[in-house]
């Protein structure tokens, strides 16, 4: 999780409100003696002391640093002190909104009362560009890779929500083997795939993960497209996708919800176990496939998503994004946090001036 102090008393968190919670509550998981996990066998327990969350969060969703079995691990101990010293701030910015997250800012307004859903940032720029001038920003990439756009006119060539997209974000890695699971589940799900494969994401010894990539690539050829870095929202938002293949980093998840996409989800670190867990059971917008990479469980969610339970998560996914995308238009709860967040900070810079 990420904190910026800014020149007030402010804390904006980067992470998910569900998982902001979870880390503020480590030491009532603790003191419950539901930490640390006992073995593979525990992880399906329900962890019953992060309150709201209680009836679903269970250890598999946990942060991975809970997986440890030592209570005075010094990841999860900074990671608690920095939330909970947060937390002593006059006022929380988060990256959400109200109809997405509000029964568990509920429970973190019982800490600090001045909290600020301004979220989906993403979408609020796209309101205001939009307003202002009259489009939205041109998608640009942060990342230290060249966006392919050629995948947009492969897009152009496929049927409306015929294509899963594929990405893991631009951190996880995997192995090679990882990566031939995922594939052959792909293609076995007989639907179109979009994937993207970041350059060094494969691990693989003697360059045998670069080498199996252009493997794939040659053998997809009728199924897939394969590119090294994709213009995410612009995929998201394309009429032939109809699925999202994710790590379920949080943009990457609030981008989804935007662009009213159902999610199968395969997380690999951080806030990323909890939100799958927000994704697959709480909002019903999609798959959990945590801690297993196997080709014939791939294929089944891909079928599941793509065609067996297609109509039921493409109406949840649309549900939601209507509601995420109402809150940030005028009059909406993340456009009127956001315009009372600056009347906030200019009156208190006034204050200071006059002092």
């Amino acid at each position: 999780m990420l904190q910026r102090r800014l020149e007030s008393p402010f804390f904006f968190c980067t992470s998910s409100p569900c998982c902001f919670w979870v880390y503020y509550s480590i030491p009532d998981i603790i003191q419950a003696g539901e930490l640390p996990i006992n073995g593979s066998d525990d992880m399906d327990r329900l962890i019953t002391t992060v309150p709201g969350m209680e009836t679903y969060l269970r250890c598999r969703d946990l942060p991975t640093f809970c997986r440890k079995l030592d209570i005075e691990d010094s990841i999860m101990k900074l990671i608690v002190k920095q939330t909970r010293k947060s937390l002593q701030a006059d006022a929380l910015i988060l990256n959400t909104a109200e109809e997405l997250d509000g029964p568990i800012l509920s429970q973190i307004r019982t800490k600090c009362s001045r909290v600020y859903a301004v979220g989906p940032l993403h979408a609020q720029l796209n309101t205001r560009l939009n307003a202002k001038h009259g489009e939205s920003y041109d998608h640009i990439s942060n990342t230290p890779w060249e966006v392919d756009k050629s995948c947009i006119f492969w897009l152009n060539k496929q049927p409306n929500r015929s294509v899963i997209y594929v990405s893991f974000g631009s951190i996880a890695s995997m192995s090679r083997e990882q990566l031939v699971e995922l594939w052959y589940g792909l293609l076995n799900s007989k639907t179109k795939f979009l994937l993207v494969v970041r350059p060094n994401s494969v691990i693989g010894k003697d360059g045998e993960g670069e080498d199996v990539v252009m493997e794939l690539m040659e053998k997809s050829k009728d199924r897939g497209y394969i590119v090294n870095w994709a213009p995410q929202e612009a995929v998201l938002n394309h009429p032939a996708i109809g699925g999202f293949f994710t790590h379920n980093g949080w943009n990457s998840t609030l981008e989804s919800v935007v662009a009213g996409v159902p999610m199968i989800c395969w997380p690999q670190f951080a806030d990323q176990h909890v939100n799958s867990r927000v994704v697959s059971v709480v909002w019903k917008i999609g798959l959990d496939m945590k801690d297993v990479c196997d080709s014939k469980i791939v294929e089944k969610m891909v079928k599941d998503v793509m065609v067996d339970r297609k109509e039921e998560f493409a109406k949840s996914a649309s549900e939601m994004a209507k509601v995420t995308n109402q809150s940030v238009n005028v009059g909406g709860s993340s456009y009127s946090n956001l315009d009372c967040l600056v009347e906030d900070i200019r009156i208190m810079s006034w204050k200071k001036l006059t002092k």
